[in-house]
């Protein structure tokens, strides 16, 4: 069983995304907080998989709760749970080792599997601006033709991509993954060529029509 830290300050969403994650065989919230100082105080006392932590919360946000687990040596895995008008706190949740980052109105399926990721220990970089693009495909289709089967990407190359989606930059994915530049464009050229797309727009529709993003 997977136990879940779900810290949320609005009661009706805590005890929804609670109900939501009970519906499934193998995750169960097995602690609640209310702000980021308790969800800080459990994190640190308790027994957890996964935290789900929202990403403003009173007296200590989202961020600044891994922050200071992380300042504390507990290694407890992240998701930040957030809302369309904070993608810019995307890159910043990241660098202070986030393991995920989801919309509040994400499905149970997409939850569920977030969950268990981050449980097994990846990481899951789907940003709100990904999520949006991702409807937006479902209801217009594919534009472009495509190869049937495109080569498997690795898991950097994933997450490289999943940045891509987000509208970040060379400078950004590289400052998130610390490596040069030159590296996350060679994954980018990687990428493309295993896609068979012929830039960065096309690589993300087509890793969406594939689940990859």
């Amino acid at each position: 069983m997977i136990r879940v830290l779900l810290a949320e300050d609005q009661t009706i969403v805590r005890r929804g995304i609670a109900a939501l994650l009970a519906l499934t065989d193998d995750i169960r919230v097995t602690g609640e907080a209310c702000d980021g100082a308790e969800a800080l105080t459990a994190a640190m006392t308790g027994d957890f998989n996964v935290a789900l932590l929202d990403i403003r919360m009173p007296k200590l946000s989202g961020i600044e709760a891994i922050k200071q687990m992380a300042a504390r040596g507990n290694t407890l895995p992240a998701i930040l749970l957030t809302t369309f008008d904070e993608d810019g706190l995307f890159l910043e949740a990241v660098q202070a080792g986030a393991h995920g980052f989801l919309l509040k109105d994400v499905s149970l399926e997409r939850l569920a599997e977030a969950v268990r990721l981050v449980a097994k220990g990846e990481r899951l970089f789907q940003p709100a601006l990904t999520e949006r693009v991702f409807r937006v495909i479902r209801e217009m289709g594919t534009p472009f033709e495509a190869i049937p089967s495109p080569e498997t990407l690795t898991p950097r190359e994933r997450d490289i991509l999943r940045l891509i989606a987000a509208g970040y930059s060379n400078r950004e994915i590289a400052t998130v993954f610390r490596m040069s530049e030159g590296a996350v464009k060679n994954h980018t050229s990687s990428i493309l060529s295993k896609l068979g797309a012929r830039d960065r727009t096309r690589a993300v529709l087509r890793g969406i029509e594939k689940g990859l993003v």
